[in-house]
């Protein structure tokens, strides 16, 4: 096992962190370009910028279950407060897209009955 987790201070400890941030961050503003694209009547879009934010989500996803399996077997984790940014931003980015891809089907539902 390695420990180049261990100390949460190194660079590539600090990579990781930034590559949960910025996927996080890639993919809320991915869910925020989905909802002003189906508010505009462009679903296709909308539906690709959704599908591109689970992608972000998703990258970012792996690298959080690869740190938690390492964590299961043992190798030493260290955890600092970009860690916990890094997950409350990575949360807070889930929850955003799977609220866009709600709001994108209501604006789809409501153009279609304002085309009636």
């Amino acid at each position: 096992m390695s420990d180049k987790y261990e100390n949460p201070t190194s660079d590539e400890y600090m990579e990781v962190v930034m590559g949960i941030i910025m996927s996080g961050g890639n993919a809320k503003g991915l869910a925020f370009q989905a909802i002003q694209q189906a508010k505009s009547g462009d679903f296709e879009a909308a539906e690709q910028s959704l599908a591109q934010a689970s992608d972000e989500l998703r990258n970012a996803h792996d690298v959080q279950t690869d740190l938690l399996t390492r964590l299961a077997q043992g190798e030493k984790i260290g955890w600092n407060l970009y860690m916990v940014h890094a997950q409350d931003h990575l949360m807070n980015a889930i929850t955003f897209k799977d609220l866009a891809g709600e709001v994108v089907g209501q604006e789809k539902r409501l153009q279609a009955l304002e085309n009636k």
